[in-house]
């Protein structure tokens, strides 16, 4: 599979939700729907790799897309906020490089 840049992935949901999902639906519940995915990521992160257990009979869920709902909704999100991720998302690792250049490598605890 080709890789996608996050505008690419922006651009495809927004063509699904324009041809198949009828519209966006409004950005509080789209965010209520991001918290109530990313619930599902950490149940299962929980479960696989905390001290929970499935419950007799639960089907492990695949990780990958539970992460992968999560970031359809953070897509929906961007497009309906006019937030263009690829700009962000550079502008996020910049400021942790400076922010952290150091404070991780100097950090006894990461040792």
């Amino acid at each position: 599979m080709s890789e996608l840049s996050l505008s690419a992935c922006q651009r495809q949901v927004d063509e699904w939700i324009r041809t198949v999902g009828v519209r966006y639906f409004s950005e509080l519940t789209n965010t209520a729907i991001l918290m109530e995915e990313v619930g599902e990521v950490a149940r299962l992160m929980a479960r696989r790799y905390g001290e929970q257990s499935f419950k007799e009979g639960e089907e492990e869920e695949d990780l990958g897309m539970e992460m992968a709902d999560v970031f359809f909704v953070l897509l929906c999100l961007a497009n309906q906020t006019g937030v263009d991720l690829e700009q962000a998302f550079g502008r996020a690792m910049e400021k942790k490089t400076k922010r952290d250049r150091l404070r991780h490598a100097n950090n006894p605890k990461l040792k």
